[in-house]
């Protein structure tokens, strides 16, 4: 009998649960859609509790589905979870109910704390310690913001009840008991995107803590992303134990197979996310790329690092175009639409909603389209969205071919938006080189698995997994010539620097 691995793949806006065999074949899944809440232009919310029932109800619904194909819950090994990142929640360790709603990794609210921050004289310890930029992606800025704006926050933290966690360490906590038993864990991914925590040591480092202000009493312990973590408390998967926790796009560099350094995934879902592993000596941009934590794959393993280059709005925007203008009927209908016209019409379209990520930094920046005349239509609108997350991958690619000093070949793609030929293919042609789309897609919940798999025997070791996801894989050959190539993103940087300056913020 084979054995089989879960993944909770909990993100932006959905959650799910999927089950996979030692073969990495999908063998049944459920998703749900998560709920997402505007309070106030810029602001992004989820409520805790509807991301964790989600995501009981995901494991439920896959379960019924793996049983009904004949199989045991007994003969499910482990679990693993992956998250979105750097969202924040803060809950009372007493009740373990959640003091606040969870603020999103893509709100802005804090955007003034983030300037104020940057004035300081030692900010520069920051980028240092951490090898992130001040930037309010990232949860120490959020958590700042909820100790200085939330009552119910503040007094909590006179009588040390606060808890954070990012979204892995609330689903922990509360899959292994909550306020009875539950464990307070997060993994090196997760953590390497608080700024809280040092990149090279792999402590919650004090200089940090003290310079956003946040008690250390509310940290999370720190465990590698493969080693056990407690297990289910209740439910079906009562008893089965957690052994691994991961960022979810570290866990798709893991699902790809990038182990090795030199080895590249993006990840085109709410946001585009590209990770380059740099081996085990992380590697400092000078080009407007972050460092972060790739994956340790057990306690004594070695660490591995990447150079990473974040995309605020990818997937989003095609939800734009459905919910927002009713464009569209549904997501896919974009690479239906685009396919129709051989280029955008002149359109570019900066999807600067909340900002604009690397390498820009321009928290300035706001959603514009330029280019617009009487002969444009919705087909064009719908290229230029495309062309959009290809344009701001092609800046990306740029910085990392000039840190890590030997440029990609090949790109390694998932997550929905790759799911389009159209996409991939003027992804293919505005980069300029391969891009490489296995034909199981699920590779973020699949990396997850295969950490947690290797934490409890299922796989000896990354050696062992050679055959896993190796079959089918799509290949997109640049067809654009570099002239065309060079004079449209010439053309985009153009429409990028029209995007700043739309807000108070000043540069």
């Amino acid at each position: 009998m084979p054995d089989f691995i879960g993944a909770v793949d909990q993100g932006t806006t959905s959650s799910r649960f999927l089950i996979f065999d030692n073969k990495g074949s999908l063998i049944a899944q459920h998703q749900i859609e998560l709920d997402q809440f505007y309070p106030k232009p810029g602001w992004v919310e989820h409520d805790p509790y509807k991301i964790l029932g989600s995501v009981t109800t995901c494991m439920e619904k896959t379960l019924e589905k793996f049983e009904s194909l004949g199989h045991s819950v007994s003969d499910i090994k482990a679990i693993g979870i992956t998250n979105q990142r750097e969202t924040t929640i803060l809950w009372d360790r007493v009740t373990g109910k959640p003091l606040h709603n969870a603020i999103v990794w893509s709100d802005v609210r804090t955007d003034t704390m983030v300037h104020a921050f940057q004035q300081r004289p030692e900010h520069t310890l920051v980028a240092e310690k951490c090898g992130l930029a001040i930037a309010s992606y990232f949860s120490a800025i959020k958590i700042a913001w909820l100790l200085e704006n939330v009552v119910e926050v503040q007094e909590a933290v006179k009588e040390d009840r606060v808890a954070f966690g990012t979204v892995d360490s609330w689903l922990l906590y509360n899959l292994t008991g909550a306020q009875n038993g539950g464990v307070h864990f997060t993994d090196v991914t997760n953590a390497s995107r608080t700024l809280l925590m040092n990149l090279t040591l792999l402590t919650w480092d004090n200089d940090l803590l003290d310079f956003f202000g946040i008690p250390s009493s509310i940290m999370p312990t720190l465990a590698s992303s493969s080693e056990y973590y407690g297990s289910v408390a209740q439910g079906p998967l009562k008893g089965v134990p957690i052994t691994s926790c991961m960022g979810d796009q570290q866990a798709a560099l893991l699902g790809q197979k990038c182990f090795d350094k030199g080895e590249a995934k993006s990840t085109f879902g709410t946001g585009a996310f590209m990770l380059f592993n740099t081996g085990t000596q992380p590697v400092k941009s000078s080009h407007g790329l972050i460092t972060t934590v790739a994956f340790q794959l057990g306690k004594e393993s070695s660490v591995h690092y990447a150079l990473e280059g974040s995309v605020a709005v990818a997937g989003s925007s095609l939800r734009w175009l459905r919910d927002n203008l009713r464009l569209i009927k549904s997501m896919e209908e974009v690479g239906e639409l685009a396919s129709k016209v051989k280029d955008t019409g002149g359109v570019y379209f900066v999807t600067a909603f909340s900002g604009l990520f690397a390498p820009y930094w321009r928290d300035d920046a706001r959603g514009t389209m330029v280019g617009l005349t009487s002969y444009t239509n919705k087909c064009h609108l719908a290229r230029a969205t495309l062309e959009a997350m290809s344009f701001q991958t092609k800046a990306i690619l740029e910085s990392m071919n000039k840190d890590a000093t030997v440029p990609l070949k090949v790109l390694k793609v998932d997550g929905g938006v790759s799911n389009s030929d159209v996409a991939m293919q003027i992804q293919a042609d505005l980069l300029g080189i391969e891009v490489h789309r296995p034909s199981m897609r699920e590779t973020t919940a699949l990396g997850v698995a295969i950490a947690a798999g290797l934490a409890v025997g299922v796989w000896e070791g990354t050696h062992a997994l050679e055959d896993v996801n190796a079959k089918g894989v799509t290949v997109f050959r640049p067809e654009m010539s570099d002239e065309k190539r060079r004079e449209s993103y010439d053309e985009w940087q153009k429409a990028v620097k029209i995007s700043y300056n739309w807000t108070s913020v000043e540069y």
